[in-house]
């Protein structure tokens, strides 16, 4: 047996001389696994005058004995794990999670190091020679060619100079012919083969690259692709990793708005990686602030505490004014964590430096907008809080509740409040000059006062038009919160940027939605429109897992299991793609292409607001949307989870399961 090889060339010559017969082929193409696969290949590509390319595959070694394979992964999201090895040496999910990410940093540095801004090649229709150095566990192999056959090739062939035959021979589930020069045995290691054995470095790849042939980038994906193919090729793993939201970072370095939304008000993951995002955004990119569907005054004490101008004495005093239903939407662990990171972040800035701001938007909170009003006002300009009193106690017949006032002012049993709601903030727009003059501080204040007389003026007519249908108000209240953002970030600033946390159903294109056919707009709709590629849309799904939420408003906040996603909604569609790779990824919408083109097929997609009905689910919970046109980036976590109170109600520690008649729902 002609063994051992001198090096790695050596190995591609004699490797070549089984591969002859594909030498002519006018659909070959040689991909070398990085690093030690590359000189391999490059002798490979050099006889069989093929073009030369690598395709990235990590090994995952099990911790503490990185020697050892547990599984791969490699471009694309594709991972192969052992899961004999990982039951029999104990390894925690945890435990291969941490090895996952960190190999998919490397393996997204060597994509960029080898390749560069080039695309893979097309492997569609072609013969596909997929080459290492050799074959001990297979598991790299493998990984590859899972990941190349969604690529639509004609054929894969798994190439090595020496390897186990047992090891080549389980490979024909994923090649179509597995060609292994030699198959000493007992085989011991590849190593055990070399002469010279040393490490490939990465100048050595990429000189094997410049000096080789190189095949034509891939087109837009064909219709032998199927719809699952398509996502699973374009999807990018979400792993807890530092840099899992780069393609988001490199979007918004651009934009001045990055609205991110969720698909529920009460999920413990959409919160979370929402706040990742966001965090980033801030610390990099020099975002000024958050601007939440949440109400302006309640969010205030908040935003106070986190520039350090309140006395409140920590993170839950500042969030004491969230205490009406729903609650648990800002009263929650997720929120306390990064409030409590963004006052770290703010207290480190330099004293001259504007600090970063957690603001809302939303309009529900009108009786407390007219009190901050007046509160402000007899501070400032007594004269004028009287006269706001007045106007004011237009409202005082009605209680605390401002629906009885809409419903008595849209049936003509009360004369309505909109002058009087009108001329307040009309006043105090004309107050600007005198009441914003003393300095940063004093125009901060103010801004917040004419916040919250705008909002009482919009709230007063949101309120009335409840009572007159459903899209007059939805457009009256998503309206508001577009004239709030624009406000608030002339305030702060032209240049300012800004993150925005909604739901979905308020961030993402209504036009791409079921909503535009009902003459509804929201939000995501106006600032795209009006601000073009400087808004990014990142929106949310999921397919299953526990859910906060209510059965009737006001009623107590569960822990609600919630069904599977339907089979024709856009959640399935990427549940479904999600095996065989990670089960969290993104993707990115806004380039164009096949994927963006599949996902412009309307379908069903799940909203979960603060009150989820399984029992009406698919008419209570899911619209039809155009995704790719809906959003310039999807997030799709698989399996979530509730989101934790900061004071649950009874009851919410236990999970409630799915009525008995499921999946009928009769």
């Amino acid at each position: 047996m002609p063994l051992p090889y001198r090096d790695r060339h050596d190995a591609g010559k004699h490797l070549a001389e089984k591969l002859i017969s594909l030498k002519g082929s006018s659909d070959l193409i040689v991909l070398g696994l990085p690093r030690g696969g590359v000189p391999v290949a490059a002798e490979v590509a050099a006889a069989l005058e093929a073009p030369l390319d690598v395709f990235i595959v990590r090994k995952l070694g099990v911790p503490g004995h990185e020697e050892f394979a547990m599984g791969a992964i490699a471009s694309g999201g594709t991972r192969v794990l052992d899961e004999a090895t990982v039951r029999g040496m104990r390894i925690s999910a945890d435990g291969v999670a941490a090895v996952e990410a960190s190999e998919r940093r490397e393996l997204r540095r060597r994509e960029r190091l080898y390749r560069g801004t080039r695309p893979l090649p097309s492997l569609t229709g072609k013969t596909v020679v997929v080459v290492d150095d050799g074959l001990a566990t297979g598991a790299s192999m493998r990984a590859a060619g899972m990941a190349i056959r969604l690529l639509g090739p004609r054929r894969i062939v798994a190439a090595v100079p020496v390897g186990s035959s047992s090891v080549a021979k389980g490979l024909q589930d994923v090649a179509d012919a597995v060609v292994c020069a030699e198959s000493p045995e007992p085989f011991y290691a590849v190593g055990a083969w070399y002469e010279d054995f040393s490490p490939t470095s990465d100048e050595e790849v990429q000189a094997a690259l410049l000096a080789a042939p190189i095949a034509a980038p891939a087109p837009p994906p064909t219709a032998r692709l199927s719809g699952l193919d398509i996502i699973r090729a374009a999807a990018q793993p979400v792993l807890g990793a530092a840099d899992d939201y780069d393609p988001i970072i490199e979007l918004a370095r651009n934009a001045r708005f990055v609205l991110i939304g969720e698909a529920s008000h009460g999920t413990t993951e959409f919160y979370r990686e929402r706040a990742r995002i966001t965090r980033r955004l801030i610390a990099e990119l020099g975002f000024n602030g958050v601007a939440a569907e949440a109400d302006w005054p309640d969010a205030h004490r908040a935003n106070q505490w986190v520039q350090d101008r309140s006395d409140d004495p920590d993170v839950l005093a500042a969030l004491s004014d969230f205490h009406r239903f729903p609650r648990w939407m800002w009263r929650n662990e997720e929120v306390r964590e990064f409030l409590v990171w963004l006052r770290e972040h703010n207290d480190a800035l330099p004293p001259d430096m504007r600090k970063v701001g957690f603001h809302g938007l939303d309009l529900y909170s009108m009786q407390r907008s007219t009190e901050a009003v007046i509160s402000y006002l007899e501070k400032v300009d007594p004269p004028s809080a009287a006269r706001a009193r007045a106007r004011y106690g237009c409202f005082d017949h009605f209680g605390d509740n401002p629906q009885v006032y809409g419903q008595m002012a849209a049936l003509g049993a009360a004369e309505p409040c909109e002058n009087e709601v009108v001329g307040q903030l009309v006043e105090m727009q004309q107050q600007r000059a005198t009441l914003a003059a003393d300095g940063p501080e004093a125009a901060d204040d103010y801004f917040a006062a004419l916040q919250n007389a705008r909002l009482a003026k919009n709230a007063e007519a949101y309120y009335r038009s409840m009572f007159r249908g459903r899209v007059s108000s939805w457009n009256l209240r998503d309206q508001h919160m577009a004239e709030s953002l624009e406000a608030l970030a002339a305030h702060v600033g032209p240049e300012s940027k800004w993150v925005v946390w909604a739901h979905n159903s308020h961030l993402g294109d209504a036009r791409a939605t079921g909503m535009a056919a009902e003459g509804e707009w929201n939000l995501g709709q106006l600032v795209r429109e009006r601000h073009g590629d400087q808004a990014v849309l990142v929106g949310f799904t999921t397919h299953t897992g526990t859910v906060t939420a209510a059965t009737n408003w006001d009623a107590p906040a569960l822990q609600r299991r919630g069904r599977p996603s339907l089979p024709e909604s856009h959640e399935r569609q990427l549940h479904l793609a999600a095996a065989g790779m990670s089960p969290d990824y993104l993707l990115v919408l806004r380039d164009g292409g096949a994927m963006a083109e599949h996902l412009a097929t309307p379908k069903l997609e799940r909203a979960i607001g603060v009150i989820y009905r399984p029992e009406t689910e698919r008419f209570s919970h899911y619209f039809p949307s155009a995704l790719s046109q809906q959003f310039d980036v999807v997030i799709h976590l698989d399996e979530t989870t509730a989101l934790v109170p900061l004071d649950p109600d009874s009851g919410w520690e236990t999970v409630e399961e799915l009525p008995e008649t499921f999946p009928f729902g009769v």
